[in-house]
């Protein structure tokens, strides 16, 4: 009796012929919907599957619905040599990101240092996405962006303030760059919802109920729950990721013009425009010293090198698991989805009458 496989795998580039004719049988134009796709096959190939497929069906919708321009193009309001003001105009935020970090990065070459400020854009996707832009052109690189409030502030009752991510990258040797990008909650609310679609708990510390109680129940985290700041409650720091959010508001709601806080409107059910913010930020480390990525491969070679307190678990530092992943996804020759995302997108499909993803079945 044959096993029903709850893996498969589907290749990077059929991933991404997906999404663009999602996008492009709701009115978008295919090079928006290259745009979308690039940032969500980045975030699953490299094993964020909080950020990729899982969130098409929100953008889908926000087109649709016409809360989010499929079809809007970033302009710039004004800008000096090495700064920038950027508005989305509502369009996709991918197309923002990708615009507005390509400006930072041309900037940067030429003055040295280079910020961005975006305002009434939307979901950008993953933010490493856009730091790696500019580690790849050689130099550091950093993106924030608010959200919609998620977050309960230590010692409050009530969501205020966002995921608020924060994504910061530093060219090494030959392509082994040093890359961080991490929510300033406990847990991005995508993994909740991935978590959701494979019916499985989700760990204590990630998240509250309505009550302010620690949950594991996804359904619980639906019914009006809360994400924890990153360090969970304040006898364990979490005052630390609360302040870092606030920062990240600072910078992306507060100097963009647009809403923070709790005036950004409701992750679900509010049909209105996000209008978030993001910053973008690169750096040419050779207006200081010239042997950058020599000293930054050297730094991550001292933390690799240490001795771990588990022998099968080595000292890694920050980008060293998104890297295997994506050497595993090489490997396999595609991208490992759940059988639960792939079901979610076959609907998508013929909701749309679009071409369904060709995959093989990979058992567990």
């Amino acid at each position: 009796m044959s096993r029903t496989p709850i893996q498969f795998l589907v290749a990077p580039k059929e991933v991404k012929r997906f999404i663009i004719e999602c996008m492009v049988a709701i009115g978008t134009e295919a090079k928006h919907g290259a745009a979308l796709a690039d940032t969500l096959v980045a975030a699953d190939g490299r094993g964020h599957y909080s950020h990729g497929l899982n969130r098409l069906e929100m953008y889908i919708k926000e087109v649709k619905t016409k809360a989010c321009d499929g079809n809007a193009t970033p302009t710039i309001v004004k800008e000096t040599p090495s700064t920038a003001f950027v508005d989305a105009r509502n369009g996709l935020g991918s197309v923002a990101g990708i615009f507005c970090m390509q400006l930072a990065i041309e900037k940067a070459k030429n003055t040295g240092i280079a910020w961005v400020t975006c305002a009434h854009s939307n979901h950008y996707g993953i933010a490493g996405f856009y730091s790696q832009m500019a580690t790849r052109s050689g130099l550091v690189g950093m993106s924030m962006t608010n959200t919609s409030p998620l977050m309960m502030p230590t010692r409050g009752k009530k969501e205020v303030l966002g995921t608020n991510p924060i994504a910061f990258g530093a060219p090494g040797m030959d392509g082994d760059d040093f890359m961080l990008d991490m929510a300033t909650t406990a847990v991005a609310v995508g993994k909740v919802e991935v978590n959701h679609r494979k019916q499985i708990p989700i760990p204590t510390g990630w998240a509250v109920d309505k009550d302010g109680k620690d949950t594991n129940s996804t359904s619980e985290y639906n019914d009006g729950g809360k994400l924890l700041p990153l360090g969970g409650r304040e006898e364990t720091s979490g005052y630390k990721g609360y302040g870092l959010a606030t920062m990240v508001d600072v910078l992306c709601g507060v100097m963009s013009g647009g809403p923070y806080g709790e005036r950004i409107r409701k992750w679900t059910g509010d049909p209105s425009e996000a209008d978030l913010g993001h910053m973008f930020m690169a750096l040419d480390p050779s207006v200081f010293i010239n042997d950058f990525p020599t000293r930054m491969s050297g730094l991550m070679s001292d933390l690799r090198n240490q001795q771990p307190a588990e022998s099968d678990k080595p000292v890694l530092v920050a980008g060293d698991p998104e890297r295997m992943q994506e050497k595993l996804v090489e490997q396999d020759g595609g991208i490992t989805y759940h059988v639960s995302i792939i079901n979610a997108m076959d609907q998508v499909a013929d909701s749309l009458s679009v071409q369904k993803m060709e995959r093989t079945s990979k058992h567990s």
